[in-house]
């Protein structure tokens, strides 16, 4: 009885570290599985973050182009940036002739383009027109030519272009030397063509 008791004894302490090996393999395993399980979780959603980050990229991009040619907006660029101004269009010449008269007030942010049929020499003045401008003068591709600068209210004056121009775009005065509007400034409007320097 005591040898086969002793050796009974002998064979569970043998087995009982094998046991406990087995016991302690299966959390070993899910410990070196759990990484990668995570990984594989967080996969799709980082995918999901970064197609996210793309669409609205491309949307803003794709509303910045749409909105950047409309008829009511002109775009003008320099060293300066960029800057645009809501516009009312004289491409008549009715519209020319009468231009800003009798304008009391123009908010900042708002001002007039002149759009000839072709490149010419042209010249203003400010007869009837009660507020002070600044006259910018562009060729046919839409490059400014000159400023006539804080035109004074009804001085008439003749203001004439430094060359050929196409495009007048009249904003209140003193407001392009503040921003740097100069010649070589570009202008951007759907109507300047057929080969603009800054095409829509």
């Amino acid at each position: 009885m005591g040898i086969r008791t002793a050796a009974l004894s002998a064979a569970k302490q043998a087995a009982a570290p094998s046991a406990a090996k087995q016991a302690a393999a299966p959390s070993a395993a899910r410990q070196a599985v759990a990484p990668a399980s995570a990984k594989r979780a967080t996969t799709p959603k980082a995918a999901v973050a970064v197609a996210l980050v793309l669409s609205i990229a491309a949307f803003a991009g794709a509303a910045q182009a749409q909105g950047a040619c409309r008829d009511d907006t002109i775009w003008l660029r320099g060293d300066f940036g960029q800057a645009r101004f809501g516009i009312d269009i004289a491409d008549t010449s009715e519209e020319r002739a009468r231009g800003l008269m009798f304008v009391e007030e123009m908010p900042r942010s708002r001002g007039m383009l002149f759009v000839y049929p072709d490149e010419r020499p042209v010249s203003f003045w400010m007869r009837n027109t009660l507020i002070p401008l600044d006259i910018i003068y562009a060729d046919g591709d839409g490059v400014v030519v000159n400023v006539a600068a804080e035109a004074v209210p009804g001085d008439e004056t003749p203001l004439p272009s430094d060359g050929p121009a196409q495009y007048v775009l009249e904003i209140n005065g003193g407001m392009a030397a503040a921003m740097g509007i100069g010649p070589g400034t570009q202008m951007r409007h759907p109507v300047i063509g057929p080969d603009p320097a800054w095409p829509c």
